[in-house]
């Protein structure tokens, strides 16, 4: 009996196994949940790796900037399961005007794009799934750390500082329906989406010298169960946190 048996979550954020949420979403299969995932533009990508999945779950298609796909994401969700107790967010995009060390330069179209898709997208989604979460549960975002800044992230730092208060405010309405919404924040890692920032080495190279426990950037497992934990029963009165898992390299000075 896993710590998720008989929850159904949903799993944003899939794309490759190298993922954060496919690990998520394989942890919490292994833990008793049954899982559905999101994804969006890449579906034949998003498909073939949800067969690498302990159970091949069902794959949605979301773009959360569209409304319609938000607004009948609850019924199209309900196909598959009869209602939602976990939410996860994975979801980040900024183009790469954004990025780079481009931070004075960068128009406010792609900074708006940043904020739409990185950020407002957890209030979203959110409450598109709320009516299927009658019995309340937990919604968790990834995050990276904020309180300083670092070369190249640039606009993403920005969107992920945001994103940490709609976290916050998100919690202080949802907490009436007994839904606590949490982060993550894990430390750099050799993903898909990392790989894809111009400079990422910068943000890692030092990580593992500065962070007290050492860290690895290829291995997602402790920032997946982090997720889980949080996902799970073990947290019943934790919301509007930040549980940063980084080797605790955000704790440390100079």
């Amino acid at each position: 009996m896993g710590i998720l048996d008989g929850k159904r979550i949903l799993v944003t954020g899939v794309l490759t196994d190298s993922s954060i949420a496919f690990h998520v979403a394989r942890m919490a299969q292994e833990q008793g949940a049954t899982v559905v995932l999101t994804g969006f533009g890449r579906m034949s990508l998003v498909e073939r790796v949800a067969k690498r999945l302990p159970e091949t779950p069902p794959v949605l298609e979301l773009d959360v900037t569209d409304d319609a796909q938000l607004d009948d994401l609850a019924e199209r969700v309900s196909a598959h399961v009869d209602g939602i107790d976990g939410i996860v967010h994975s979801i980040g995009f900024t183009p790469q005007e954004a990025l780079g060390g481009n931070f004075l330069n960068t128009q406010w179209q792609d900074v708006a794009t940043a904020m739409h898709i990185s950020t407002f997208s957890l209030k979203s989604l959110t409450t598109a799934l709320t009516p299927l979460m009658k019995d309340g549960g937990s919604v968790v975002a990834l995050d990276f750390d904020n309180s300083v800044t670092y070369p190249v992230y640039d606009w993403m730092g920005v969107a992920k500082s945001a994103l940490a208060s709609t976290a916050r405010y998100l919690a202080r309405y949802v907490g009436e329906q007994d839904i606590r919404v949490n982060l993550v924040s894990a430390g750099p890692l050799n993903t898909m989406a990392a790989r894809s920032i111009s400079g990422f080495e910068q943000l890692s190279e030092r990580w593992p010298e500065r962070a007290p426990l050492g860290w690895d950037v290829d291995d997602p497992t402790p920032a997946a169960k982090a997720v889980v934990a949080l996902l799970s029963d073990w947290f019943p009165a934790t919301t509007g946190e930040t549980v940063h898992v980084d080797g605790g390299f955000h704790s440390t000075g100079a």
